[in-house]
């Protein structure tokens, strides 16, 4: 095959073309980024050049140049010119009309300020891109190989805690993972352009060098060349030598995904997180603290792992982590003056291949499971609280837990004997809410418990995780690390800072995922940090009102009340919400719970509605799991069918507050159905089925049909 380090993209034609027609010298760089992606896209050749269209036009202004691309000011200046030229060039040719150059004229003008915002957004750096604008901010002469070479000596010499930090706020897991899929973008659009020109010869010839027929492996030849031309394209919009240079000598400069063990466990940390709230962006609890970057250092040094690791001092059985986080080895500079980034990145990368290596604890017949992953997640996603060994099992078991236990913090006791011990029945019976524990109980709960613990135990010895007694938690460190696992992972992990600066919204939002304690606090440091005055309290209750206005299952309003309950919501605030449609009867029985007296008739029907659809949303679960546990001990397995559960609560409950309600049952039925259609609808359904009045039972279903309807228009 002929090597070329230019495609047939009329480059330099073009260049010609626009000094000696229109007296503009275009910057050879950018030009020949622009030419090659559009080609590579698939633009027509007949021109000479690729023929840009609107949508190929933003494609490689949004999302090929600002990955690809390295340019100084006056290269990025010169785009709008090279692409007006480029348009003017195919309509010299006799290729655009008027019309079709004048909307590739506007598509120009239009996508030009994105492209700016794209070119500076970190999230487009690669590694190529950062260490390119390195070396040119030095002065630094981007297509000196040689000059480019001695900068990278230079900088791979330099100790860690000198070199310039990522802009915020990316990591190296960011970079490896954005350079490998743009490697592999590249990839493809090369292989499809052969594809192109192996299928039918282009007018304008091939794009891409004839393809090496002659080589004793054919395929791996051109896989071989097809990459030689990635990298020669990469480094000529970048910098001379830096593709070479990251496979080579100065890998661990641009570490690639397979180099960052934490990776494989941010990705099980997305799948956990998706799992249970199937969504990447819905933003878990913020540590409480974590360590200053000054003590991150010695905290990874004084954990027992990482610092055998670091020392060489351990045995067979931990080579492989060893291998997998190159320690001793190639992360040895990073434990020696690694900046606190790097740092928290190497006690990922030791907890992850540590974790990996780890049997998961199953119950008795594989009745639960759980491995290194889960017990880390959990962690974190209870807002990095300590819990218990035995109530971790429990909650895995059948009986569960009462709900307001799920996510209470366990006290840390001051000490505790190394070996695992099962708590007491008295102390079971007040972890796990269910007085009259037993001996019996507690041998159940013995031999998983001790199970959890030795995993437990030895994810102790990363420094990440501890053990005390039945208590267990993320460390400092651990909140640390597993806060850069989550970001890694694409899972919205902010910390206090970003939390307090959200607005009202975003706050709410975010807060009914979170266990009520923490959502409690976060609302009042929010409120705090907006003055703590009685507007700051009013806009979280406005939000509230608009967020369940919108979407009606964003939250029950007796939840949301209790959490500003826990927060001290202030009874002024609470009393201006009584008029608001959605909240003010929420408002209202928090004011009464706290002992003041507020007649029903200050508060809109429509609020009254709302908290009502949620009482009676109640009943009907909790006769919905009595039906089931009947079932069960009559050896039923299946979930009874709505209309099959007995409405042993519900019925009595909506008697009563239809005996209270204006206009009586009906007109009750219809204010359900209007406040809350979609959890209504059973309500509904259960009435109708089950109600002994007749004209009740029929008003429900005609309630049901509106609330289905009215469902699937917000659906839709």
């Amino acid at each position: 095959m002929t090597r070329t380090n230019a495609l047939n993209t009329g480059r330099d034609e073009f260049l010609t073309w626009a000094t000696r027609e229109r007296g503009v010298a275009l910057p050879a760089r950018t030009t020949d980024a622009v030419l090659t992606m559009l080609a590579l896209h698939g633009a027509d050749r007949r021109a000479g050049v690729p023929e840009p269209a609107p949508r190929l036009l933003r494609r490689v202004l949004l999302e090929d140049l600002p990955q690809l691309l390295c340019a100084g000011d006056d290269e990025l200046d010169a785009v709008p010119d090279v692409l007006t030229l480029l348009a003017d060039r195919v309509r010299a040719a006799g290729r655009l009309n008027a019309k079709r150059h004048a909307r590739l004229l506007a598509a120009v003008e239009d996508t030009v300020p994105a492209f700016r915002r794209a070119m500076v957004d970190p999230a487009n750096l690669t590694w190529h891109r950062w260490y390119a604008s390195l070396l040119t901010a030095d002065g630094v002469d981007a297509d000196d190989a040689a000059a480019v070479r001695a900068w990278l000596d230079a900088y791979g010499s330099t100790p860690h805690a000198d070199r310039p930090a990522l802009p915020e706020p990316l990591r190296r897991s960011d970079l490896a993972d954005r350079t490998f899929s743009v490697r592999a973008r590249l990839a493809e659009a090369l292989l499809a352009a052969f594809a192109r020109d192996t299928r039918e010869a282009p007018p304008a010839g091939p794009l891409l060098p004839a393809p090496p027929l002659d080589a004793a492996r054919p395929d791996d030849a051109l896989s071989g060349e097809l990459d030689r031309i990635a990298d020669t394209l990469t480094d000529r919009w970048t910098a001379a030598g830096l593709a070479e240079a990251f496979a080579t000598r100065h890998a661990a400069l641009a570490p690639a995904p397979e180099a960052l063990p934490h990776l494989a466990l941010a990705d099980r940390m997305l799948d956990e997180h998706l799992d249970y709230y199937g969504d990447s962006s819905i933003p878990l609890p913020p540590p409480p603290a974590v360590p200053a970057p000054d003590e991150i250092r010695d905290l990874l040094h004084a954990a027992p792992l990482p610092a055998a690791l670091a020392a060489g001092t351990f045995d067979d059985e931990l080579r492989e982590v060893s291998e997998r986080c190159g320690l001793p080895g190639p992360a040895t500079a990073v434990w020696t003056d690694g900046a606190p980034q790097e740092l928290v990145e190497l006690a990922a990368d030791v907890l992850a291949a540590q974790a990996e290596r780890l049997p998961l604890v199953t119950g008795p017949q594989d009745a639960y499971s759980f491995d290194s992953a889960h017990i880390l997640y959990s962690l974190y996603e209870r807002g990095c609280t300590p819990d218990s060994i035995a109530r971790k099992i429990s909650d895995a078991k059948d009986d569960g837990l009462p709900p307001e236990l799920e996510d209470a913090p366990t006290p840390v006791p001051g000490s505790a004997p190394a070996a695992y011990e099962t708590p007491s029945p008295d102390e079971l019976s007040a972890l796990l809410g269910m007085p009259g524990r037993t001996e019996a109980d507690r041998a159940e709960l013995d031999a998983p418990a001790r199970g959890l613990a030795g995993l437990v135990d030895r994810l102790a010895a990363t420094g990440c995780v501890f053990r005390t007694g039945d208590t267990y938690g993320l460390t400092p460190l651990g909140a640390a690390v597993m806060r850069h696992v989550m970001a890694a992972g694409h899972v919205a992990a902010p910390d206090q800072d970003t939390v307090a600066g959200w607005d009202a919204a975003k706050t709410v939002a975010a807060t009914r995922h979170w266990p009520t304690r923490l959502a409690a606090a976060a609302l009042a440091a929010w409120a705090a940090h907006h003055g703590g005055t009685d507007d700051a309290w009013a806009e979280l209750l406005g939000a509230i009102s608009a967020a369940k206005a919108d979407d009606v299952n964003a939250a029950r309003t007796s939840e949301s009340f209790a959490r500003l309950d826990l927060a001290a919501v202030p009874g002024t605030v609470l009393r201006a919400a009584l008029t608001d449609p959605v909240t003010g009867a929420a408002a209202r029985r928090l004011l009464m719970a706290r002992g003041e007296s507020v007649p029903e008739d200050t508060v809109p029907l429509t609020s009254r509605a709302t908290v009502l659809v949620e009482e009676l949303d109640q009943r009907w679960i909790d006769d919905m799991l009595g039906q089931v546990k009947r079932r069960e001990g009559a050896d039923g397995t299946d979930v009874p069918r709505p209309a099959d559960i007995p409405p042993t609560t519900l019925l009595p409950a909506f008697d009563a507050a239809a005996a209270a309600w204006p206009g009586g049952a009906t007109a009750l039925i219809g204010a359900l159905a209007k406040a809350d259609p979609g959890t209504s609808f059973r309500i509904l359904d259960t009435l109708q089925a089950h109600h002994p009045d007749r004209t009740v039972a029929d008003a429900a279903a005609h309630a049901k049909k509106s609330a289905e309807r009215s469902v699937s228009r917000r659906r839709h």
